[in-house]
């Protein structure tokens, strides 16, 4: 029995792809904000659920215990969890709120998990975005956005890190039978962009969200990384289009030693020294 956890799995295409995954053959571990949505859905398709708040870094800490201690194996981490938010704004970890959530956050339960991964030799699936090319350019004098702040870019630059975290992933531990692979669900109808002030709320909550595909078609491009095995399905260490082909990103993402800064100068955010 295959053993996957999904983040972001309370709503829209983590929800979507649980319910495709569903199966005798696959024990599935859902992860969420919101407790009451996250029960629904975790009944709806009979899995184990765990809530867990991506803007309290100590809420991903005591996840990852939590699933190091019950789970013995993990075929796939999906980190799907994220979203588009307004500000610059604080969190209580003191990280700007789009760069923790979309991309400290699954960095650190990746981290946490690691050890687990790579016994289980398992397959890391980041959902990343086609924002990453348009809006992202990561500046290493303002990581996190705080001087320059705009909804797009800090998003852009977050799925381009997602992107950048997933290469270094690959070249860190491939070899030692960890898979990792980041795609473009496509531009989905889902609540991922709640606030007005983003400037995304009038395409995804407005008129032209009629235009934009279900949460049914992201969850399925989901489903299909999670599912897939890597090397046959999939390419490790590539970044997919919301047709499940390999396709640019940002020219960053291209360049080892960007990727190899990032990586460094997030474990130093989350771990500084003493």
């Amino acid at each position: 029995m295959r053993t996957v956890v999904i983040t972001g799995a309370s709503d829209g295409i983590g929800a979507a792809a649980s319910a495709l995954l569903a199966s005798d053959d696959v024990r599935l571990v859902l992860v969420g904000r919101s407790p009451t949505k996250l029960k629904a859905v975790a009944e709806r398709v009979g899995a184990e659920h765990h809530a867990a708040d991506f803007t309290h870094l100590d809420d991903v800490r005591d996840l990852a215990n939590t699933l190091n201690a019950s789970l013995d194996r993990i075929d796939v981490l999906a980190n799907n969890a994220g979203g588009i938010f307004a500000g610059p704004v604080k969190t209580a970890d003191g990280f700007e709120k789009t760069f923790q959530v979309n991309h400290l956050a699954p960095f650190l339960l990746t981290h946490l998990l690691l050890d687990r991964l790579i016994e289980s030799r398992a397959a890391v699936v980041a959902t990343s975005s086609v924002g990453a090319r348009l809006f992202g350019h990561i500046d290493f004098d303002d990581l996190q956005n705080w001087r320059n702040f705009h909804p797009r870019k800090a998003y852009g630059d977050a799925k381009l890190a997602n992107i950048l975290f997933t290469k270094e992933l690959h070249r860190r531990f491939h070899a030692q039978g960890l898979s990792a692979v980041a795609f473009h669900p496509g531009n989905i109808a889902t609540n991922f962009a709640a606030e007005k002030r983003t400037g995304f709320n009038r395409i995804y909550h407005g008129p032209l969200s009629a235009v934009l595909a279900s949460p049914k078609t992201g969850g399925a491009n989901l489903a299909h990384f999670i599912a897939g095995t890597p090397g046959q399905d999939w390419q490790s260490g590539e970044y997919y289009g919301s047709h499940r082909k390999i396709t640019r990103t940002n020219p960053q993402a291209s360049d080892p030693t960007i990727i190899a800064r990032h990586w460094r100068q997030t474990e130093h955010l989350l771990f500084p020294p003493p």
